[in-house]
């Protein structure tokens, strides 16, 4: 529900509502051929599924940017790994009735603002990059005398899958709709476990976001008098709305299906920069890549990522509960306080409203509010919701009970905040007293690089090729010892951008030092200190051993509301919306539009995407709200 963190939160609290996916693999013979698996025997997972819903943009997005492998070249390769993730999901559910194969249409508007704004920063991003590119093939021709193989300048120009075509209404989408039901065809003529299934493919061409059409079709299941309430369904996301949605529909037999995103093992991971496998770009050191095998032939790339479930059904038992309050002048209706604890979680976050200042969910806010649900249940009389409805006067016993509690939330904050701020300058400070660069601990000033016991007096050396064996120790060069850089993030840069760091470093310094340059030197671009290197500095290598004193931290933007001093509601509307602090009325409105919006959500989170008229209807009378929560 566009909680940030809200599925490991989940986990930690809830542990027992996961569990590891059992997972059969294609056998490979010795001559290299590959034995399929068998989706007619058993599931290995001990339970038989009746439905699988792909939410087919969790899929698309991971094909295009996978972290074991490098990206695909072409849209050709992206359709082929989207058919092997695809096959690989069904193989492990195994269902037996229907697969529903979902890709996100049109969103709605009120989310779409949000697209629009996050795409255009996207295209922006991506076309600052082209030109950084562009710069660096200027440097490089320039460092190789104006000339530049075109292998070379066809690596550095070389595009990454832009993640915007995965848009409706872009020709990408139009393939991928066509390559998805040539595959469906395909594999119903040839997989015997396909033979019996019911396929239904909801593309771009249908307007809803693809997690919400699956509900669609699952709400329109349920009204079905034939539905059998014993069905089991399984959902493939990596959304947080899933498992929110999931408890909305009260089927009793719900599972979400997700990759293990904590699965941290070393041997899975692939770096960026030099392309081998057990180590993240961060802490690559540029080493050499160990054959397995006279050439390499033995390699076993790396481990798929396992897959794990998430029991909707086991959820709503520790809610259960989590939720009973004893001694109640009604019936407790499990159900009805799901339906409350998926409202209060909106406030946390969602898709479409920002959430409340004083709501965090590593801060335990969700716990907080369901305090504040739990003491003042007997008091209501009743549920906050309804079938997807607001009763609003209920709702406002919940929030002027976080009103009293907001001062403190925000007070705790700041100390907290400032006490990490303390440990950790006390922390650096200490590392450079002891010596230490790096963040690992590592030493400020190595002994050696390259077998080089003084590389700071190793002169620089012009580049005379770019290709064959200077290109790849031009990569070892560049990366050797990053871990004992301090504060250094070439992990986040592109390649272009610390390349075109390097050159501009190679230019400045040659020109402070100049000397002799031997041809055959092993260096494409010479050797200064590590830490000067990734630093980017202009320093020349003989003032290297010359202690540098600490870069002071870069200052955020100016906090001038600071929530954790006393009146800063009146200050929130005087800096945002430069409002008179006693313009209550206006405080009333923006209120208002936010219930609002908040009716609009959670009923487009249980009926399907509502009109807005008819919200602003139900909403109409209730514009007296008062709350200090609700003025904020």
């Amino acid at each position: 529900m566009g909680i940030p963190a809200a599925f490991r939160w989940l986990s930690s609290r809830y542990p027992k509502i996961i569990s590891p996916v059992i997972e059969d693999q294609p056998l490979t013979m010795e001559d290299g051929s590959t034995i399929p698996v068998d989706t007619t025997r058993p599931n290995p997972n001990g339970e038989e599924f009746d439905n699988l819903y792909l939410d087919m943009n969790g899929i698309v997005h991971p094909c295009s940017h996978p972290e074991d492998r490098p990206a695909p070249k072409d849209e050709e390769e992206m359709m082929m790994e989207v058919f092997r993730y695809t096959d690989r999901v069904v193989n492990m559910v195994r269902p037996r009735k229907i697969l529903m194969i979902a890709v996100d249409g049109v969103a709605p508007r009120a989310k779409m603002n949000q697209q629009r704004s996050r795409r255009f920063r996207s295209a922006q991003e991506a076309q600052e990059k082209e030109k950084d590119k562009q710069e660096l093939i200027k440097l490089l021709k320039q460092q190789n005398g104006g000339n530049l193989t075109a292998e070379s300048e066809e690596t550095v120009l070389k595009k990454a899958f832009d993640s915007n075509s995965i848009t409706p209404g872009t020709p990408f989408m139009d393939i991928l709709a066509l390559s998805l039901r040539y595959w469906c065809q395909y594999k119903l003529n040839t997989d015997p476990g396909w033979a019996k299934l019911k396929i239904i493919i909801s593309d771009a061409t249908v307007p809803g976001e693809g997690e919400h059409k699956i509900m669609n079709f699952v709400r329109s299941q349920r009204a079905s008098p034939d539905h059998d309430p014993n069905t089991r369904h399984v959902i493939y996301g990596l959304d947080a709305d899933l498992i929110m949605l999931g408890l909305a529909t009260h089927e009793p037999h719900f599972r979400v299906l997700r990759e293990d995103v904590f699965f941290q093992e070393q041997k899975a991971r692939l770096c960026k920069l030099c392309g081998q496998k057990g180590h993240d770009a961060q802490n690559c050191r540029g080493e050499e890549k160990k054959k397995d095998g006279e050439h390499d032939e033995k390699d076993k790339g790396v481990a798929l990522k396992p897959f794990i479930w998430l029991h909707v059904a086991v959820l709503r038992e520790y809610l259960e509960v989590e939720l009973s309050v004893p001694n109640l002048p009604f019936r407790f209706d499990v159900e009805r306080a799901v339906d409350d604890w998926i409202f209060m979680c909106c406030f946390v976050g969602n898709d479409f409203l920002p959430h409340l200042p004083a709501l965090e969910i590593r801060e335990h806010g969700i716990d907080t509010l369901t305090k504040i649900w739990k003491d003042n249940l007997p008091v209501m009389g009743g549920y906050v919701t309804k079938d997807g409805h607001i009763d609003l006067e209920r709702a406002q016993v919940i929030l002027s009970g976080l009103a009293k509690q907001e001062d403190g939330i925000f007070k705790r904050r700041k100390e907290q905040e400032d006490r990490r701020e303390a440990n950790f300058k006390r922390r650096k400070l200490q590392n450079e007293n002891n010596g230490r660069g790096g963040r690992q601990g590592g030493p400020a000033h190595p002994k050696k690089i390259n077998g080089l016991e003084n590389p700071a007096n190793v002169l620089l050396q012009p580049i005379t090729s770019f290709s064959g064996p200077n290109e790849q120790r031009l990569t070892h060069d560049m990366i050797v010892n990053r871990s004992s850089a301090p504060d250094a993030n070439v992990a986040n840069k592109s390649a272009a951008s610390v390349l075109k760091a390097q050159l501009q470093s190679q230019k400045s310094l040659s020109t402070a030092k100049p000397a002799e340059a031997d041809q055959d030197s092993a260096s494409a671009l010479g050797k200064r200190k590590a830490s000067t290197l990734e630093e980017g500095d202009g320093s020349t290598p003989d003032t290297s051993n010359a202690p540098t004193p600490a870069a002071p931290a870069e200052e955020g933007p100016v906090d001038d509301v600071r929530l954790w001093e006393d009146g800063y509601a009146d200050r929130y509307y005087e800096k945002k919306f430069h409002k008179d602090p006693q313009d209550i009325e206006f405080r009333h409105e923006v209120a208002r539009a936010y219930v609002e919006g908040l009716a609009w959500v959670l009923l487009y989170y249980f009926q399907g995407c509502p009109s807005w008229s008819g919200i602003t209807r139900i909403i109409m009378p209730h514009s007296q709200l008062t709350s200090k929560t609700s003025t904020r």
